[in-house]
């Protein structure tokens, strides 16, 4: 007779991601009962917009730090910050859906100090771009920044692998062309904010550290690539 498999039917969530999420989640609920009063009272409704402020990113950040050799930690950890704070309950579930559906298949592949590396990383650099390039003083929040770092992950995986196949790679990118023209299109429409740049910043951020990060490293890669 033989002994049940313990092997799961869907591989579990790698607890990285389970953390990040957590987190994300804890500041969303937060903001929600602070709404609707169950907590901070009259105080509570302006608590989502006090947060943008202090822990979010002004476009007119860095180019002042810059300009004034002035670089304080209260607003370096903004950088890093900003990516838990969104703007609404449905910004924040959008952000949180494709974060997990992308986030389980890069944690499965990368180690989590590498997924934390990807994340920040691209947060960071989406920050950055979009205080030198984006409208002047407009305010960035969410973890799209973020979450598109991870996307480049996902994309140099598939790249890989299609390169590895002799497949077609240029497959491996049409899920971020097809996701900056759906941006650019209700930018063009509703926002105009250009936050498309913060969230292709933080794509090719995560596409091009992952020849770093890669299981079995940058040498692998390039093996892989002169092999053509």
């Amino acid at each position: 007779m033989s002994q049940p498999s313990n092997t799961p039917i869907v591989n579990p969530m790698p607890k990285v991601i389970v953390i990040l999420f957590m987190i994300s989640a804890a500041v969303e609920i937060t903001f929600i009962l602070a709404q609707a009063q169950f907590i901070g009272g009259t105080n509570g409704i302006g608590w989502r917009q006090y947060a943008v402020t202090t822990y979010g990113v002004n476009s007119s950040l860095l180019p002042w730090m810059i300009d004034n050799s002035y670089f304080p930690m209260e607003h370096l950890i903004r950088f890093v910050t900003y990516s838990f704070i969104h703007g609404g309950t449905m910004q924040a579930a959008i952000a949180s859906a494709l974060f997990l559906a992308i986030g389980r298949m890069v944690g499965h592949v990368f180690s989590w100090w590498a997924v934390l590396i990807i994340y920040f990383g691209s947060a960071l650099v989406g920050a950055a771009a979009y205080s030198m390039f984006g409208p002047e003083g407009n305010w960035l929040f969410g973890s799209f920044p973020a979450v598109y770092g991870l996307i480049g992950a996902y994309t140099f995986m598939m790249w890989v692998a299609l390169r590895a196949q002799n497949g077609n790679q240029n497959q491996a990118f049409y899920l971020i062309a097809m996701l900056m023209a759906i941006q650019l299109l209700f930018e063009f429409i509703f926002s105009g904010k250009s936050e498309w740049i913060p969230d292709l910043s933080g794509f090719v951020f995560g596409f091009l550290v992952c020849f770093m990060l890669a299981p079995g490293g940058l040498q692998r890669v390039i093996g892989l690539i002169r092999r053509d």
